[in-house]
């Protein structure tokens, strides 16, 4: 059994490493996705403010899972959106919250 053993005794050890860095790196990808994902919809979403839409009719055009709060300041207008992410590796949801938030904000002058 010597070689047959030792074989096993290795993977049994490497495989809850191996499985948490696969699951890191889904969880930083998913992450990363989605925070291109609403960068990208933030320039949709001031174009059609822009054009007078209401926050619920930008969210229903767009069809995303985030929330949008506008916030008008003295001479500014901040959007947000924001998105939760669940964390699924053990471990990582210690370092990052869990769920995760992704912010993304921009602001344009009130003309």
């Amino acid at each position: 059994m010597g070689k047959k053993g030792q074989a096993l005794v290795e993977f049994i050890i490497i495989l809850p490493v191996f499985l948490l860095l696969v699951l890191g790196i889904m969880d930083i990808g998913k992450i990363m996705y989605n925070k291109t994902m609403l960068e990208g919809a933030m320039s949709e979403v001031v174009s059609m403010y822009q054009k007078g839409n209401s926050s619920l009719e930008i969210l229903d055009k767009l069809d995303i899972e985030a929330s949008l709060d506008i916030e008008l300041e003295d001479d500014t207008i901040v959007f947000s959106l924001v998105k939760e992410i669940d964390i699924i590796t053990p471990g990582l949801n210690l370092i990052l919250d869990n769920p995760y938030e992704i912010i993304v904000k921009r602001s344009i002058s009130n003309e």
